[in-house]
């Protein structure tokens, strides 16, 4: 019973262990990119993004004549529903045999983070490269690629004291910089720069397309999530922190002698204003 009761108490520990890694690479994330707000929101909800729509009068006025009004207002462009992120593993009577509960059960918990992790990425990408209403740039060449996307974003958010962020192919950034020697971090399973290139913060990830680079102001980011607390979390037992951002539980199966790792969360990072974000294109050079 000993014994049981040190396994057991192992484990919760991993749990623990689980959702901090997750929250504090996550907290690292959003501050690397300056995102502040948080929306919580109920599962179902649908996150509304926006396209701006510019209607401006003509200037030339007569004297005396009254002036009149341009108009810039927000249209809605796309909703995106918030739902559960489910992801569950097992392992066997035979894997822990052969490593031990603990190693097992944890080896299996590190491949749900990462998936986890992967599943908040992935959305924010698929917007920032691929999505249809943000701004078309081209450029002949990653030099000129930097120097445009920072002019249009300057142009985008002129009356505004914005942070710059710069989504890049690691393969193109670390070819323009040949043999030059940098330091470059992590968070949440990506690498990042800061203040480099005249960007407030440089993210670099597989899922942006080579050729291709994305710029955005840290204050068109946001996080819409759904806390997993309260009668959620005491139906399945989840292990989850103050933030209720994600929630880990571990299961023993009899039908099949097996232990099972299950993770629910519900998050988006999206942006708030497609046209807020310059797309630049460099594949095609001069």
């Amino acid at each position: 019973m000993a014994e049981n009761i040190t396994v057991q108490t192992d484990l919760k520990a991993q749990s623990i262990d689980f959702v901090n890694q997750f929250n504090t690479g996550l907290k690292t994330l959003l501050e690397v990119l300056g995102v502040v707000r948080k929306q919580p929101l109920t599962v179902g909800n649908q996150i509304k993004i926006y396209k701006s729509d510019v209607t401006m009068a003509d200037g030339k006025v007569a004297e005396g004549e009254v002036i009149p009004l341009s108009k810039v207002t927000k249209k809605l462009d796309r909703q995106i529903n918030l739902e559960f992120n489910k992801h569950r593993k097992e392992v066997t009577a035979e894997a822990i045999q052969a490593a031990g509960f603990s190693s097992a059960v944890g080896d299996t918990d590190a491949k749900l983070l990462q998936q986890n992790q992967k599943d908040i990425k992935k959305d924010l990408f698929d917007i920032l490269a691929n999505g249809d209403g943000a701004t078309k740039v081209t450029a002949n060449n990653f030099q000129m690629a930097i120097a445009l996307s920072l002019a249009n974003l300057a142009i985008k958010f002129e009356d505004e004291d914005v942070q710059s962020v710069l989504f890049v192919n690691p393969i193109d950034f670390y070819t323009y910089l040949g043999g030059k020697d940098i330091q470059a971090q992590t968070a949440f399973g990506l690498q990042y720069l800061q203040n480099y290139l005249g960007f407030n913060t440089i993210i670099m990830s597989g899922n942006i397309p080579q050729g291709k680079m994305a710029t955005t102001a840290s204050q068109n980011l946001n996080v819409a999530y759904t806390p997993v607390t309260g009668q959620l979390s005491q139906a399945f037992s989840f292990t989850t922190d103050a933030t209720g951002l994600i929630g880990i539980t571990h299961t023993p199966k009899t039908d099949n002698a097996s232990y099972d790792t299950m993770t629910l969360s519900a998050m988006k990072l999206f942006p708030e204003v497609l046209d807020g974000i310059i797309q630049t294109d460099f594949s095609k050079k001069a």
